[in-house]
C-alpha cells in the first residue's frame, strides 16, 4: 500500500506518531514509541518494522534517534498486563510513551483501531505503520527497544530463549515452558502460561 499523502499526515513538532510491540508475546512488557518528525522529514527505506530486518530495523533506529525532533517510550509490564488486560496495558504504554516527549503533541496519530487518552487529539490509522512515517518511525524504535529488553531477559533466563522468539509463543517457547515453568517475567493471564500454572498447581496438590 502506498503511503498517504494526506497533508493532515505532515511530520512537525505538535504531530505525533505512536505505535507498539509486544501485544502477542507470552512474557516481557509492551512498548510503545512515540515520535515527532522534523517538518517534511523522509528516510529512505522507513517503513513497517515488521517488514525490515533486524539489521536494517538497528540501522534505522540509530539515525532516527538522532534526527528527530523528539522521541520517547513507554511500556506496560508483565504484571500491569495481567492486571489491566493487554487491550488497557497497550493504550497504558502509549500514553506514557506520549508524556515522557519533550514537548507534550498537539496532534497524535496511532496505528490501529484505538487511541491513548491524554492532551492531545488522536486519530487511529489502520495499517498506520506502513502508511504514515510518523508512526513508521515509532514502530521501528518501539521493536529495536523490545528486542533489546529480551535479549537482557535472555541473560536472565536463558533457558527461554527470549533472545529468539523474543516472547512469542514459538514451538521452543512452549517447549521450554512445560519444563521449566513461568519465570517472573511471564504472563500469568495468557493461556500457555496460565494453563503450565494449573498444570504445576495440580501437580503439587497429589
Amino acid at each position: 500500500m502506498p503511503r498517504q499523502q494526506d497533508d493532515n499526515w505532515i511530520a512537525g513538532e505538535h504531530c505525533a506518531g505512536v505505535d507498539e510491540v509486544g501485544r502477542g508475546p507470552l512474557a516481557g512488557p509492551v512498548v510503545a514509541a512515540a515520535v515527532i518528525l522534523p517538518a517534511g522529514y523522509a528516510l529512505a527505506g522507513l517503513t513497517d518494522s515488521k517488514r525490515l530486518s533486524a539489521r536494517r530495523r538497528e540501522a534505522l533506529a540509530e539515525v532516527l534517534r538522532a534526527e528527530v525532533e523528539g522521541w520517547a517510550l513507554g511500556s506496560a509490564s508483565a504484571a500491569e498486563i495481567d492486571a489491566l488486560n493487554i487491550h488497557h496495558a497497550t493504550l497504558l504504554a502509549m500514553r506514557r510513551a506520549l508524556l515522557a516527549l519533550p514537548r507534550p503533541p498537539q496532534q497524535v496519530w496511532v496505528d490501529g483501531r484505538f487511541v491513548p487518552e491524554g492532551p492531545w487529539s488522536a486519530t487511529p490509522v489502520i495499517g498506520g505503520d506502513g502508511r504514515v512515517p510518523a508512526i513508521s518511525a515509532a514502530s521501528v524504535l518501539a521493536k529495536v527497544a523490545r528486542d533489546a529488553w529480551l535479549a537482557q531477559l535472555h541473560q536472565r533466563y536463558p533457558v527461554y530463549g527470549f533472545d529468539r522468539h523474543a516472547g512469542y509463543p514459538t514451538r521452543a517457547h512452549l517447549a521450554a515452558l512445560a519444563e521449566h515453568g513461568p519465570c517472573p517475567e511471564h504472563r500469568r493471564s495468557f493461556g500457555p502460561v496460565a494453563r503450565q500454572l494449573r498444570r504445576a498447581a495440580g501437580a503439587a496438590g497429589q
